[in-house]
């Protein structure tokens, strides 16, 4: 049973995740033209479509290699900020280099756009430390069991017990 919560618990954590770092990913990647609008308002209903395919674009692409850190976490019993920290700047790199075309012949990524992959890298550290504060303080917790019951206290010396 306890199997079952920790599996909504991971589920929930990597949305909130993903929620978070798809907001940092649309706005770095929007900053540029959003500061060169000249003071006129942003349409906050087609901001919103761009958030949301954010979140979906993000928690797609990351659900398999954020799969693997979680069952890795999860199987080690890690805890650390600083492996969730790691594990989801690996995450956003993957994520980033498999969008990037990869040249067989020269071994080599073509295309590779330095901001994107450093804005991606910063987006899963968050997006780790999210998960580490929602499931991460706790991996590996479901797995130990329940601790054992404390016996009653003594019955008194002038008390008889019921019969």
């Amino acid at each position: 049973m306890a199997l079952i919560g920790r599996i909504f618990v991971i589920l929930f954590a990597f949305l909130a995740a993903c929620f978070l770092a798809g907001m940092i990913i649309v706005a770095a990647v929007l900053y540029p033209e959003i500061s060169d609008l000249g003071g006129a308002p942003i349409d906050q209903d087609a901001l919103n479509v761009v958030l949301g395919f954010g979140f979906i674009f993000l928690s797609g692409f990351a659900l398999l290699p954020a799969l693997v850190v979680v069952l890795i976490t999860e199987a080690f019993n890690i805890r650390s900020v600083l492996a969730y920290a790691v594990g989801g700047a690996i995450v956003g790199a993957a994520c980033y280099l498999g969008l990037v075309p990869f040249d067989t012949e020269t071994l080599r990524f073509d295309g590779i756009v330095r901001r994107h992959l450093e804005i991606m890298t910063g987006a899963g550290i968050v997006a780790g430390l999210v998960y580490w504060l929602i499931a991460g303080r706790t991996a590996g917790a479901w797995r130990q069991p329940p601790p054992p019951l404390r016996p009653p206290p003594p019955l008194p010396s002038q008390s008889r017990p019921l019969s």
